[in-house]
């Protein structure tokens, strides 16, 4: 695994960590950042499915669940073949700092540095959502939601 195929981000988030875990679990709250449909089943080993931008759907299986620190799963695309369903891993990890959470974002076994570019580009467009939203404002409308 070269690190050009693993997308790194952190957002600092003004909320304690076990409010903005919610929003990485709860379909109402995914929908406020993110989705535009989820179904999720927070257990290890539970199956997840989020409509993304509009017409994009993402599927996977939950590998780790420790709340509020820590939540991964498998990632990929329905609709894609270059990273299908299940093929790359999304580790979510969380850090109080004073008043903030930081959300430290690893998104790893991307299959090319296509795939990886594309989820940088996501990534950087939803983690501020989710600052905003988990932080008690309104993100507003997604724009990639059509």
């Amino acid at each position: 695994m070269t690190d050009d195929l693993v997308v790194r981000r952190e957002t600092k988030i003004a909320a304690p960590p076990d409010a903005v875990f919610a929003y990485l679990i709860d379909p109402e709250k995914l929908g406020r950042w993110m989705t535009t449909a989820a179904a999720f089943d927070a257990r290890v080993g539970g199956a997840y499915r989020f409509t993304i931008g509009g017409s994009h759907v993402t599927a996977g299986e939950v590998i780790e669940n420790d709340p509020p620190r820590r939540l991964a799963y498998t990632w990929g695309w329905e609709d894609n073949d270059i990273t299908p369903p299940g093929s790359s891993t999304v580790v979510f990890e969380l850090e109080q700092s004073g008043d903030y959470t930081i959300v430290h974002l690893t998104h790893r076994d991307l299959p090319s540095k296509e795939a990886s570019d594309s989820h940088v580009e996501g990534w950087e467009h939803y983690l501020p959502r989710l600052a905003t939203a988990a932080s008690g404002g309104d993100p507003g409308p997604d724009p990639w939601a059509g």
